[in-house]
């Protein structure tokens, strides 16, 4: 899967207002300078935004089953060659062809995402294009194309190599979208926390001088942890959902009864990986971006040993408490490992960056990212229990005879989706108003000669497009998961002629083993 979903210059919704426009060439500011007259519905800012955010998500839900189900069909496949055991090979073959659909539907629609840096970010391209450029490129010469190459070995070899060089192309597949995951997050770290640059005096714009402190700043090994394990979790979830379909019905028991214990157990392992990267991602979030962090809990005021509101009812701009519930010292731990820990607030942060910056609205949607917070949360601690819950129902060759359970963990699918979309509404939103934090507002990334009309176009096209695929794409993972695993003659039929690990074998032609 090439991952371009995660950096771009998108939030959804209009937003805070547009401050003065700071020179981003020597000499010169830029052509959206601020204008009252131009903060409407239609201007061209806020559609940009819209576009980027929706396209943004929609590719997102692909990206997470990918580089998780790459993985877990790596691993069914190890297990074929190692025991030789028929029940693993139709497995592999069944949760193989779902991840094939997955992999098409996410390449399309990440297309897309690239292209929006030319046509609505134009200004955005040109001022971090010298530092943006180096990774992205990692990313589609190195990552892209060993993922790329090694799944068009494993679609057509399967009568053609060897049973351990077939496996092994898998494993070189996931480690190929685990890599393109690597690179675009090291943009998108950028991003949050610009580093290995330094700011050409001629035209204003930053250069990179330390590719090494891009691709390894503590940011982005943390952000690369926290989003691996969450894409285990969507594995694991979907791979949990449509098993629990299937023993639901007590069909194809010997298949999906392992495949529902695997992805059980991969649900619990990246789920608790979540919460341990997540609260370390929270604390680097208070020192370098300590104003998202406030956001996050509606933070006005910055005190000393703040409390968690796990629910909060409050004016609709999130200034007023009317009511909530609170975990007293936990936001402190979050944020800084103590109890006691300081939490800046929003006003004193506000103060803080006009003085830094200029003056300007600093303050992210506070409504969007508290709950969208929360939601990402409360999804990661609904899939623990799945997970748990799971595996304590199945112990020991057990079968749970309630339907309600197998229709609660069928749906808890929907669980990955909405912590996936949430975090990353979340981190992005919480970032506003820059693309590029302390340096670059996202006011003056649009391109300055595009139309409202043009973007709202796009928009449009791309909305009913996307709307077309999701069509497509849902119907061919029901067809395909609704019909169940291929039958054990099948599926060995398709690697009876492969040759042996250690025999030479004559050149044919690769064929398409589905």
């Amino acid at each position: 899967m090439r991952v371009t979903s995660d950096p771009g210059p998108w939030a959804l919704g209009t937003g805070p207002p547009m401050a003065e426009s700071r020179r981003w060439a020597a000499g010169e500011r830029s052509a959206l300078e601020f204008d009252p007259d131009r903060e409407t519905a239609v201007d061209p800012l806020n559609i940009a935004r819209w576009q980027f955010g929706i396209t943004t998500v929609y590719h997102y839900l692909f990206v997470p089953i990918t580089i998780g189900l790459a993985f877990l069909v790596a691993l069914l496949e190890t297990a074929w060659v190692r025991t030789r055991n028929p029940v693993y090979l139709r497995a592999t073959k069944f949760w193989g062809k779902l991840l094939l659909i997955n992999f098409a539907i996410g390449v399309v629609t990440g297309i897309v995402q690239e292209f929006q840096f030319g046509m609505n970010w134009s200004s955005y391209s040109r001022f971090v294009g010298d530092v943006f450029g180096a990774p992205l490129a990692m990313e589609a010469l190195i990552a892209f194309f060993m993922e790329s190459t090694f799944l068009g070995l494993w679609i057509f070899g399967w009568d053609k190599l060897s049973p351990r060089l077939h496996a092994a192309c898998m494993w070189m597949v996931a480690i190929g979208t685990t890599a393109s995951a690597y690179f675009i997050l090291a943009a998108n770290s950028f991003m949050q926390h610009p580093v290995g640059i330094e700011i050409n005096p001629e035209n204003g714009r930053p250069r990179l001088n330390d590719i090494g402190a891009v691709l390894f700043q503590p940011l982005q090994m943390i952000t690369f942890s926290h989003v691996i394990t969450a894409c285990l979790v969507t594995g694991g979830v979907v791979m949990v959902s449509i098993s629990s379909y299937f023993m639901a019905r007590k069909r194809e028991l010997g298949v999906f009864r392992p495949s529902l214990r695997l992805g059980l157990y991969a649900l619990l392992i990246g789920s608790i990986g979540v919460i341990v990267t997540g609260d370390l991602q929270a604390k680097i979030m208070t020192e370098i971006q300590p104003m998202k962090m406030a956001a996050a809990e509606a933070q006005w005021v910055t005190k000393d040993n703040a409390s968690f509101s796990v629910f909060t009812i409050g004016s609709l701009d999130g200034k007023h408490e009317v009511f909530s519930i609170r975990v007293p010292g936990l936001l402190s731990f979050m944020g800084t490992g103590s109890f006691d820990g300081t939490i800046e607030g929003i006003n004193d942060l506000q103060a803080e960056y006009q003085e830094k910056f200029g003056p300007g609205d600093y303050v992210p949607n506070v409504p969007v990212t508290y709950w969208n917070f929360r939601l990402m949360v409360g999804a990661g601690g609904a899939l623990l229990l799945v997970s748990i819950v799971g595996l304590w129902l199945t112990r020991k060759g057990r079968h749970p005879q309630q339907r309600w359970v197998w229709r609660l963990a069928t749906w808890s699918v929907l669980g990955a989706f909405v912590g996936n979309s949430a975090g990353w509404i979340f981190t992005e939103m919480g970032r506003q108003p820059w693309t590029v934090f302390g340096l670059y507002r996202t006011a003056d990334s649009v391109s300055p000669t595009v139309t409202a009309g043009e973007v709202l176009t796009s928009l449009i096209i791309f909305t009913v497009l996307y709307g077309i695929l999701a069509v497509i794409e849902g119907k061919l993972m029901f067809k395909y998961a609704k019909a169940g695993p291929p039958t054990e003659a099948d599926a060995l039929a398709s690697v009876e002629r492969r040759p042996s690990d250690d025999s030479e074998d004559a050149d044919r032609p690769l064929t398409f083993a589905y």
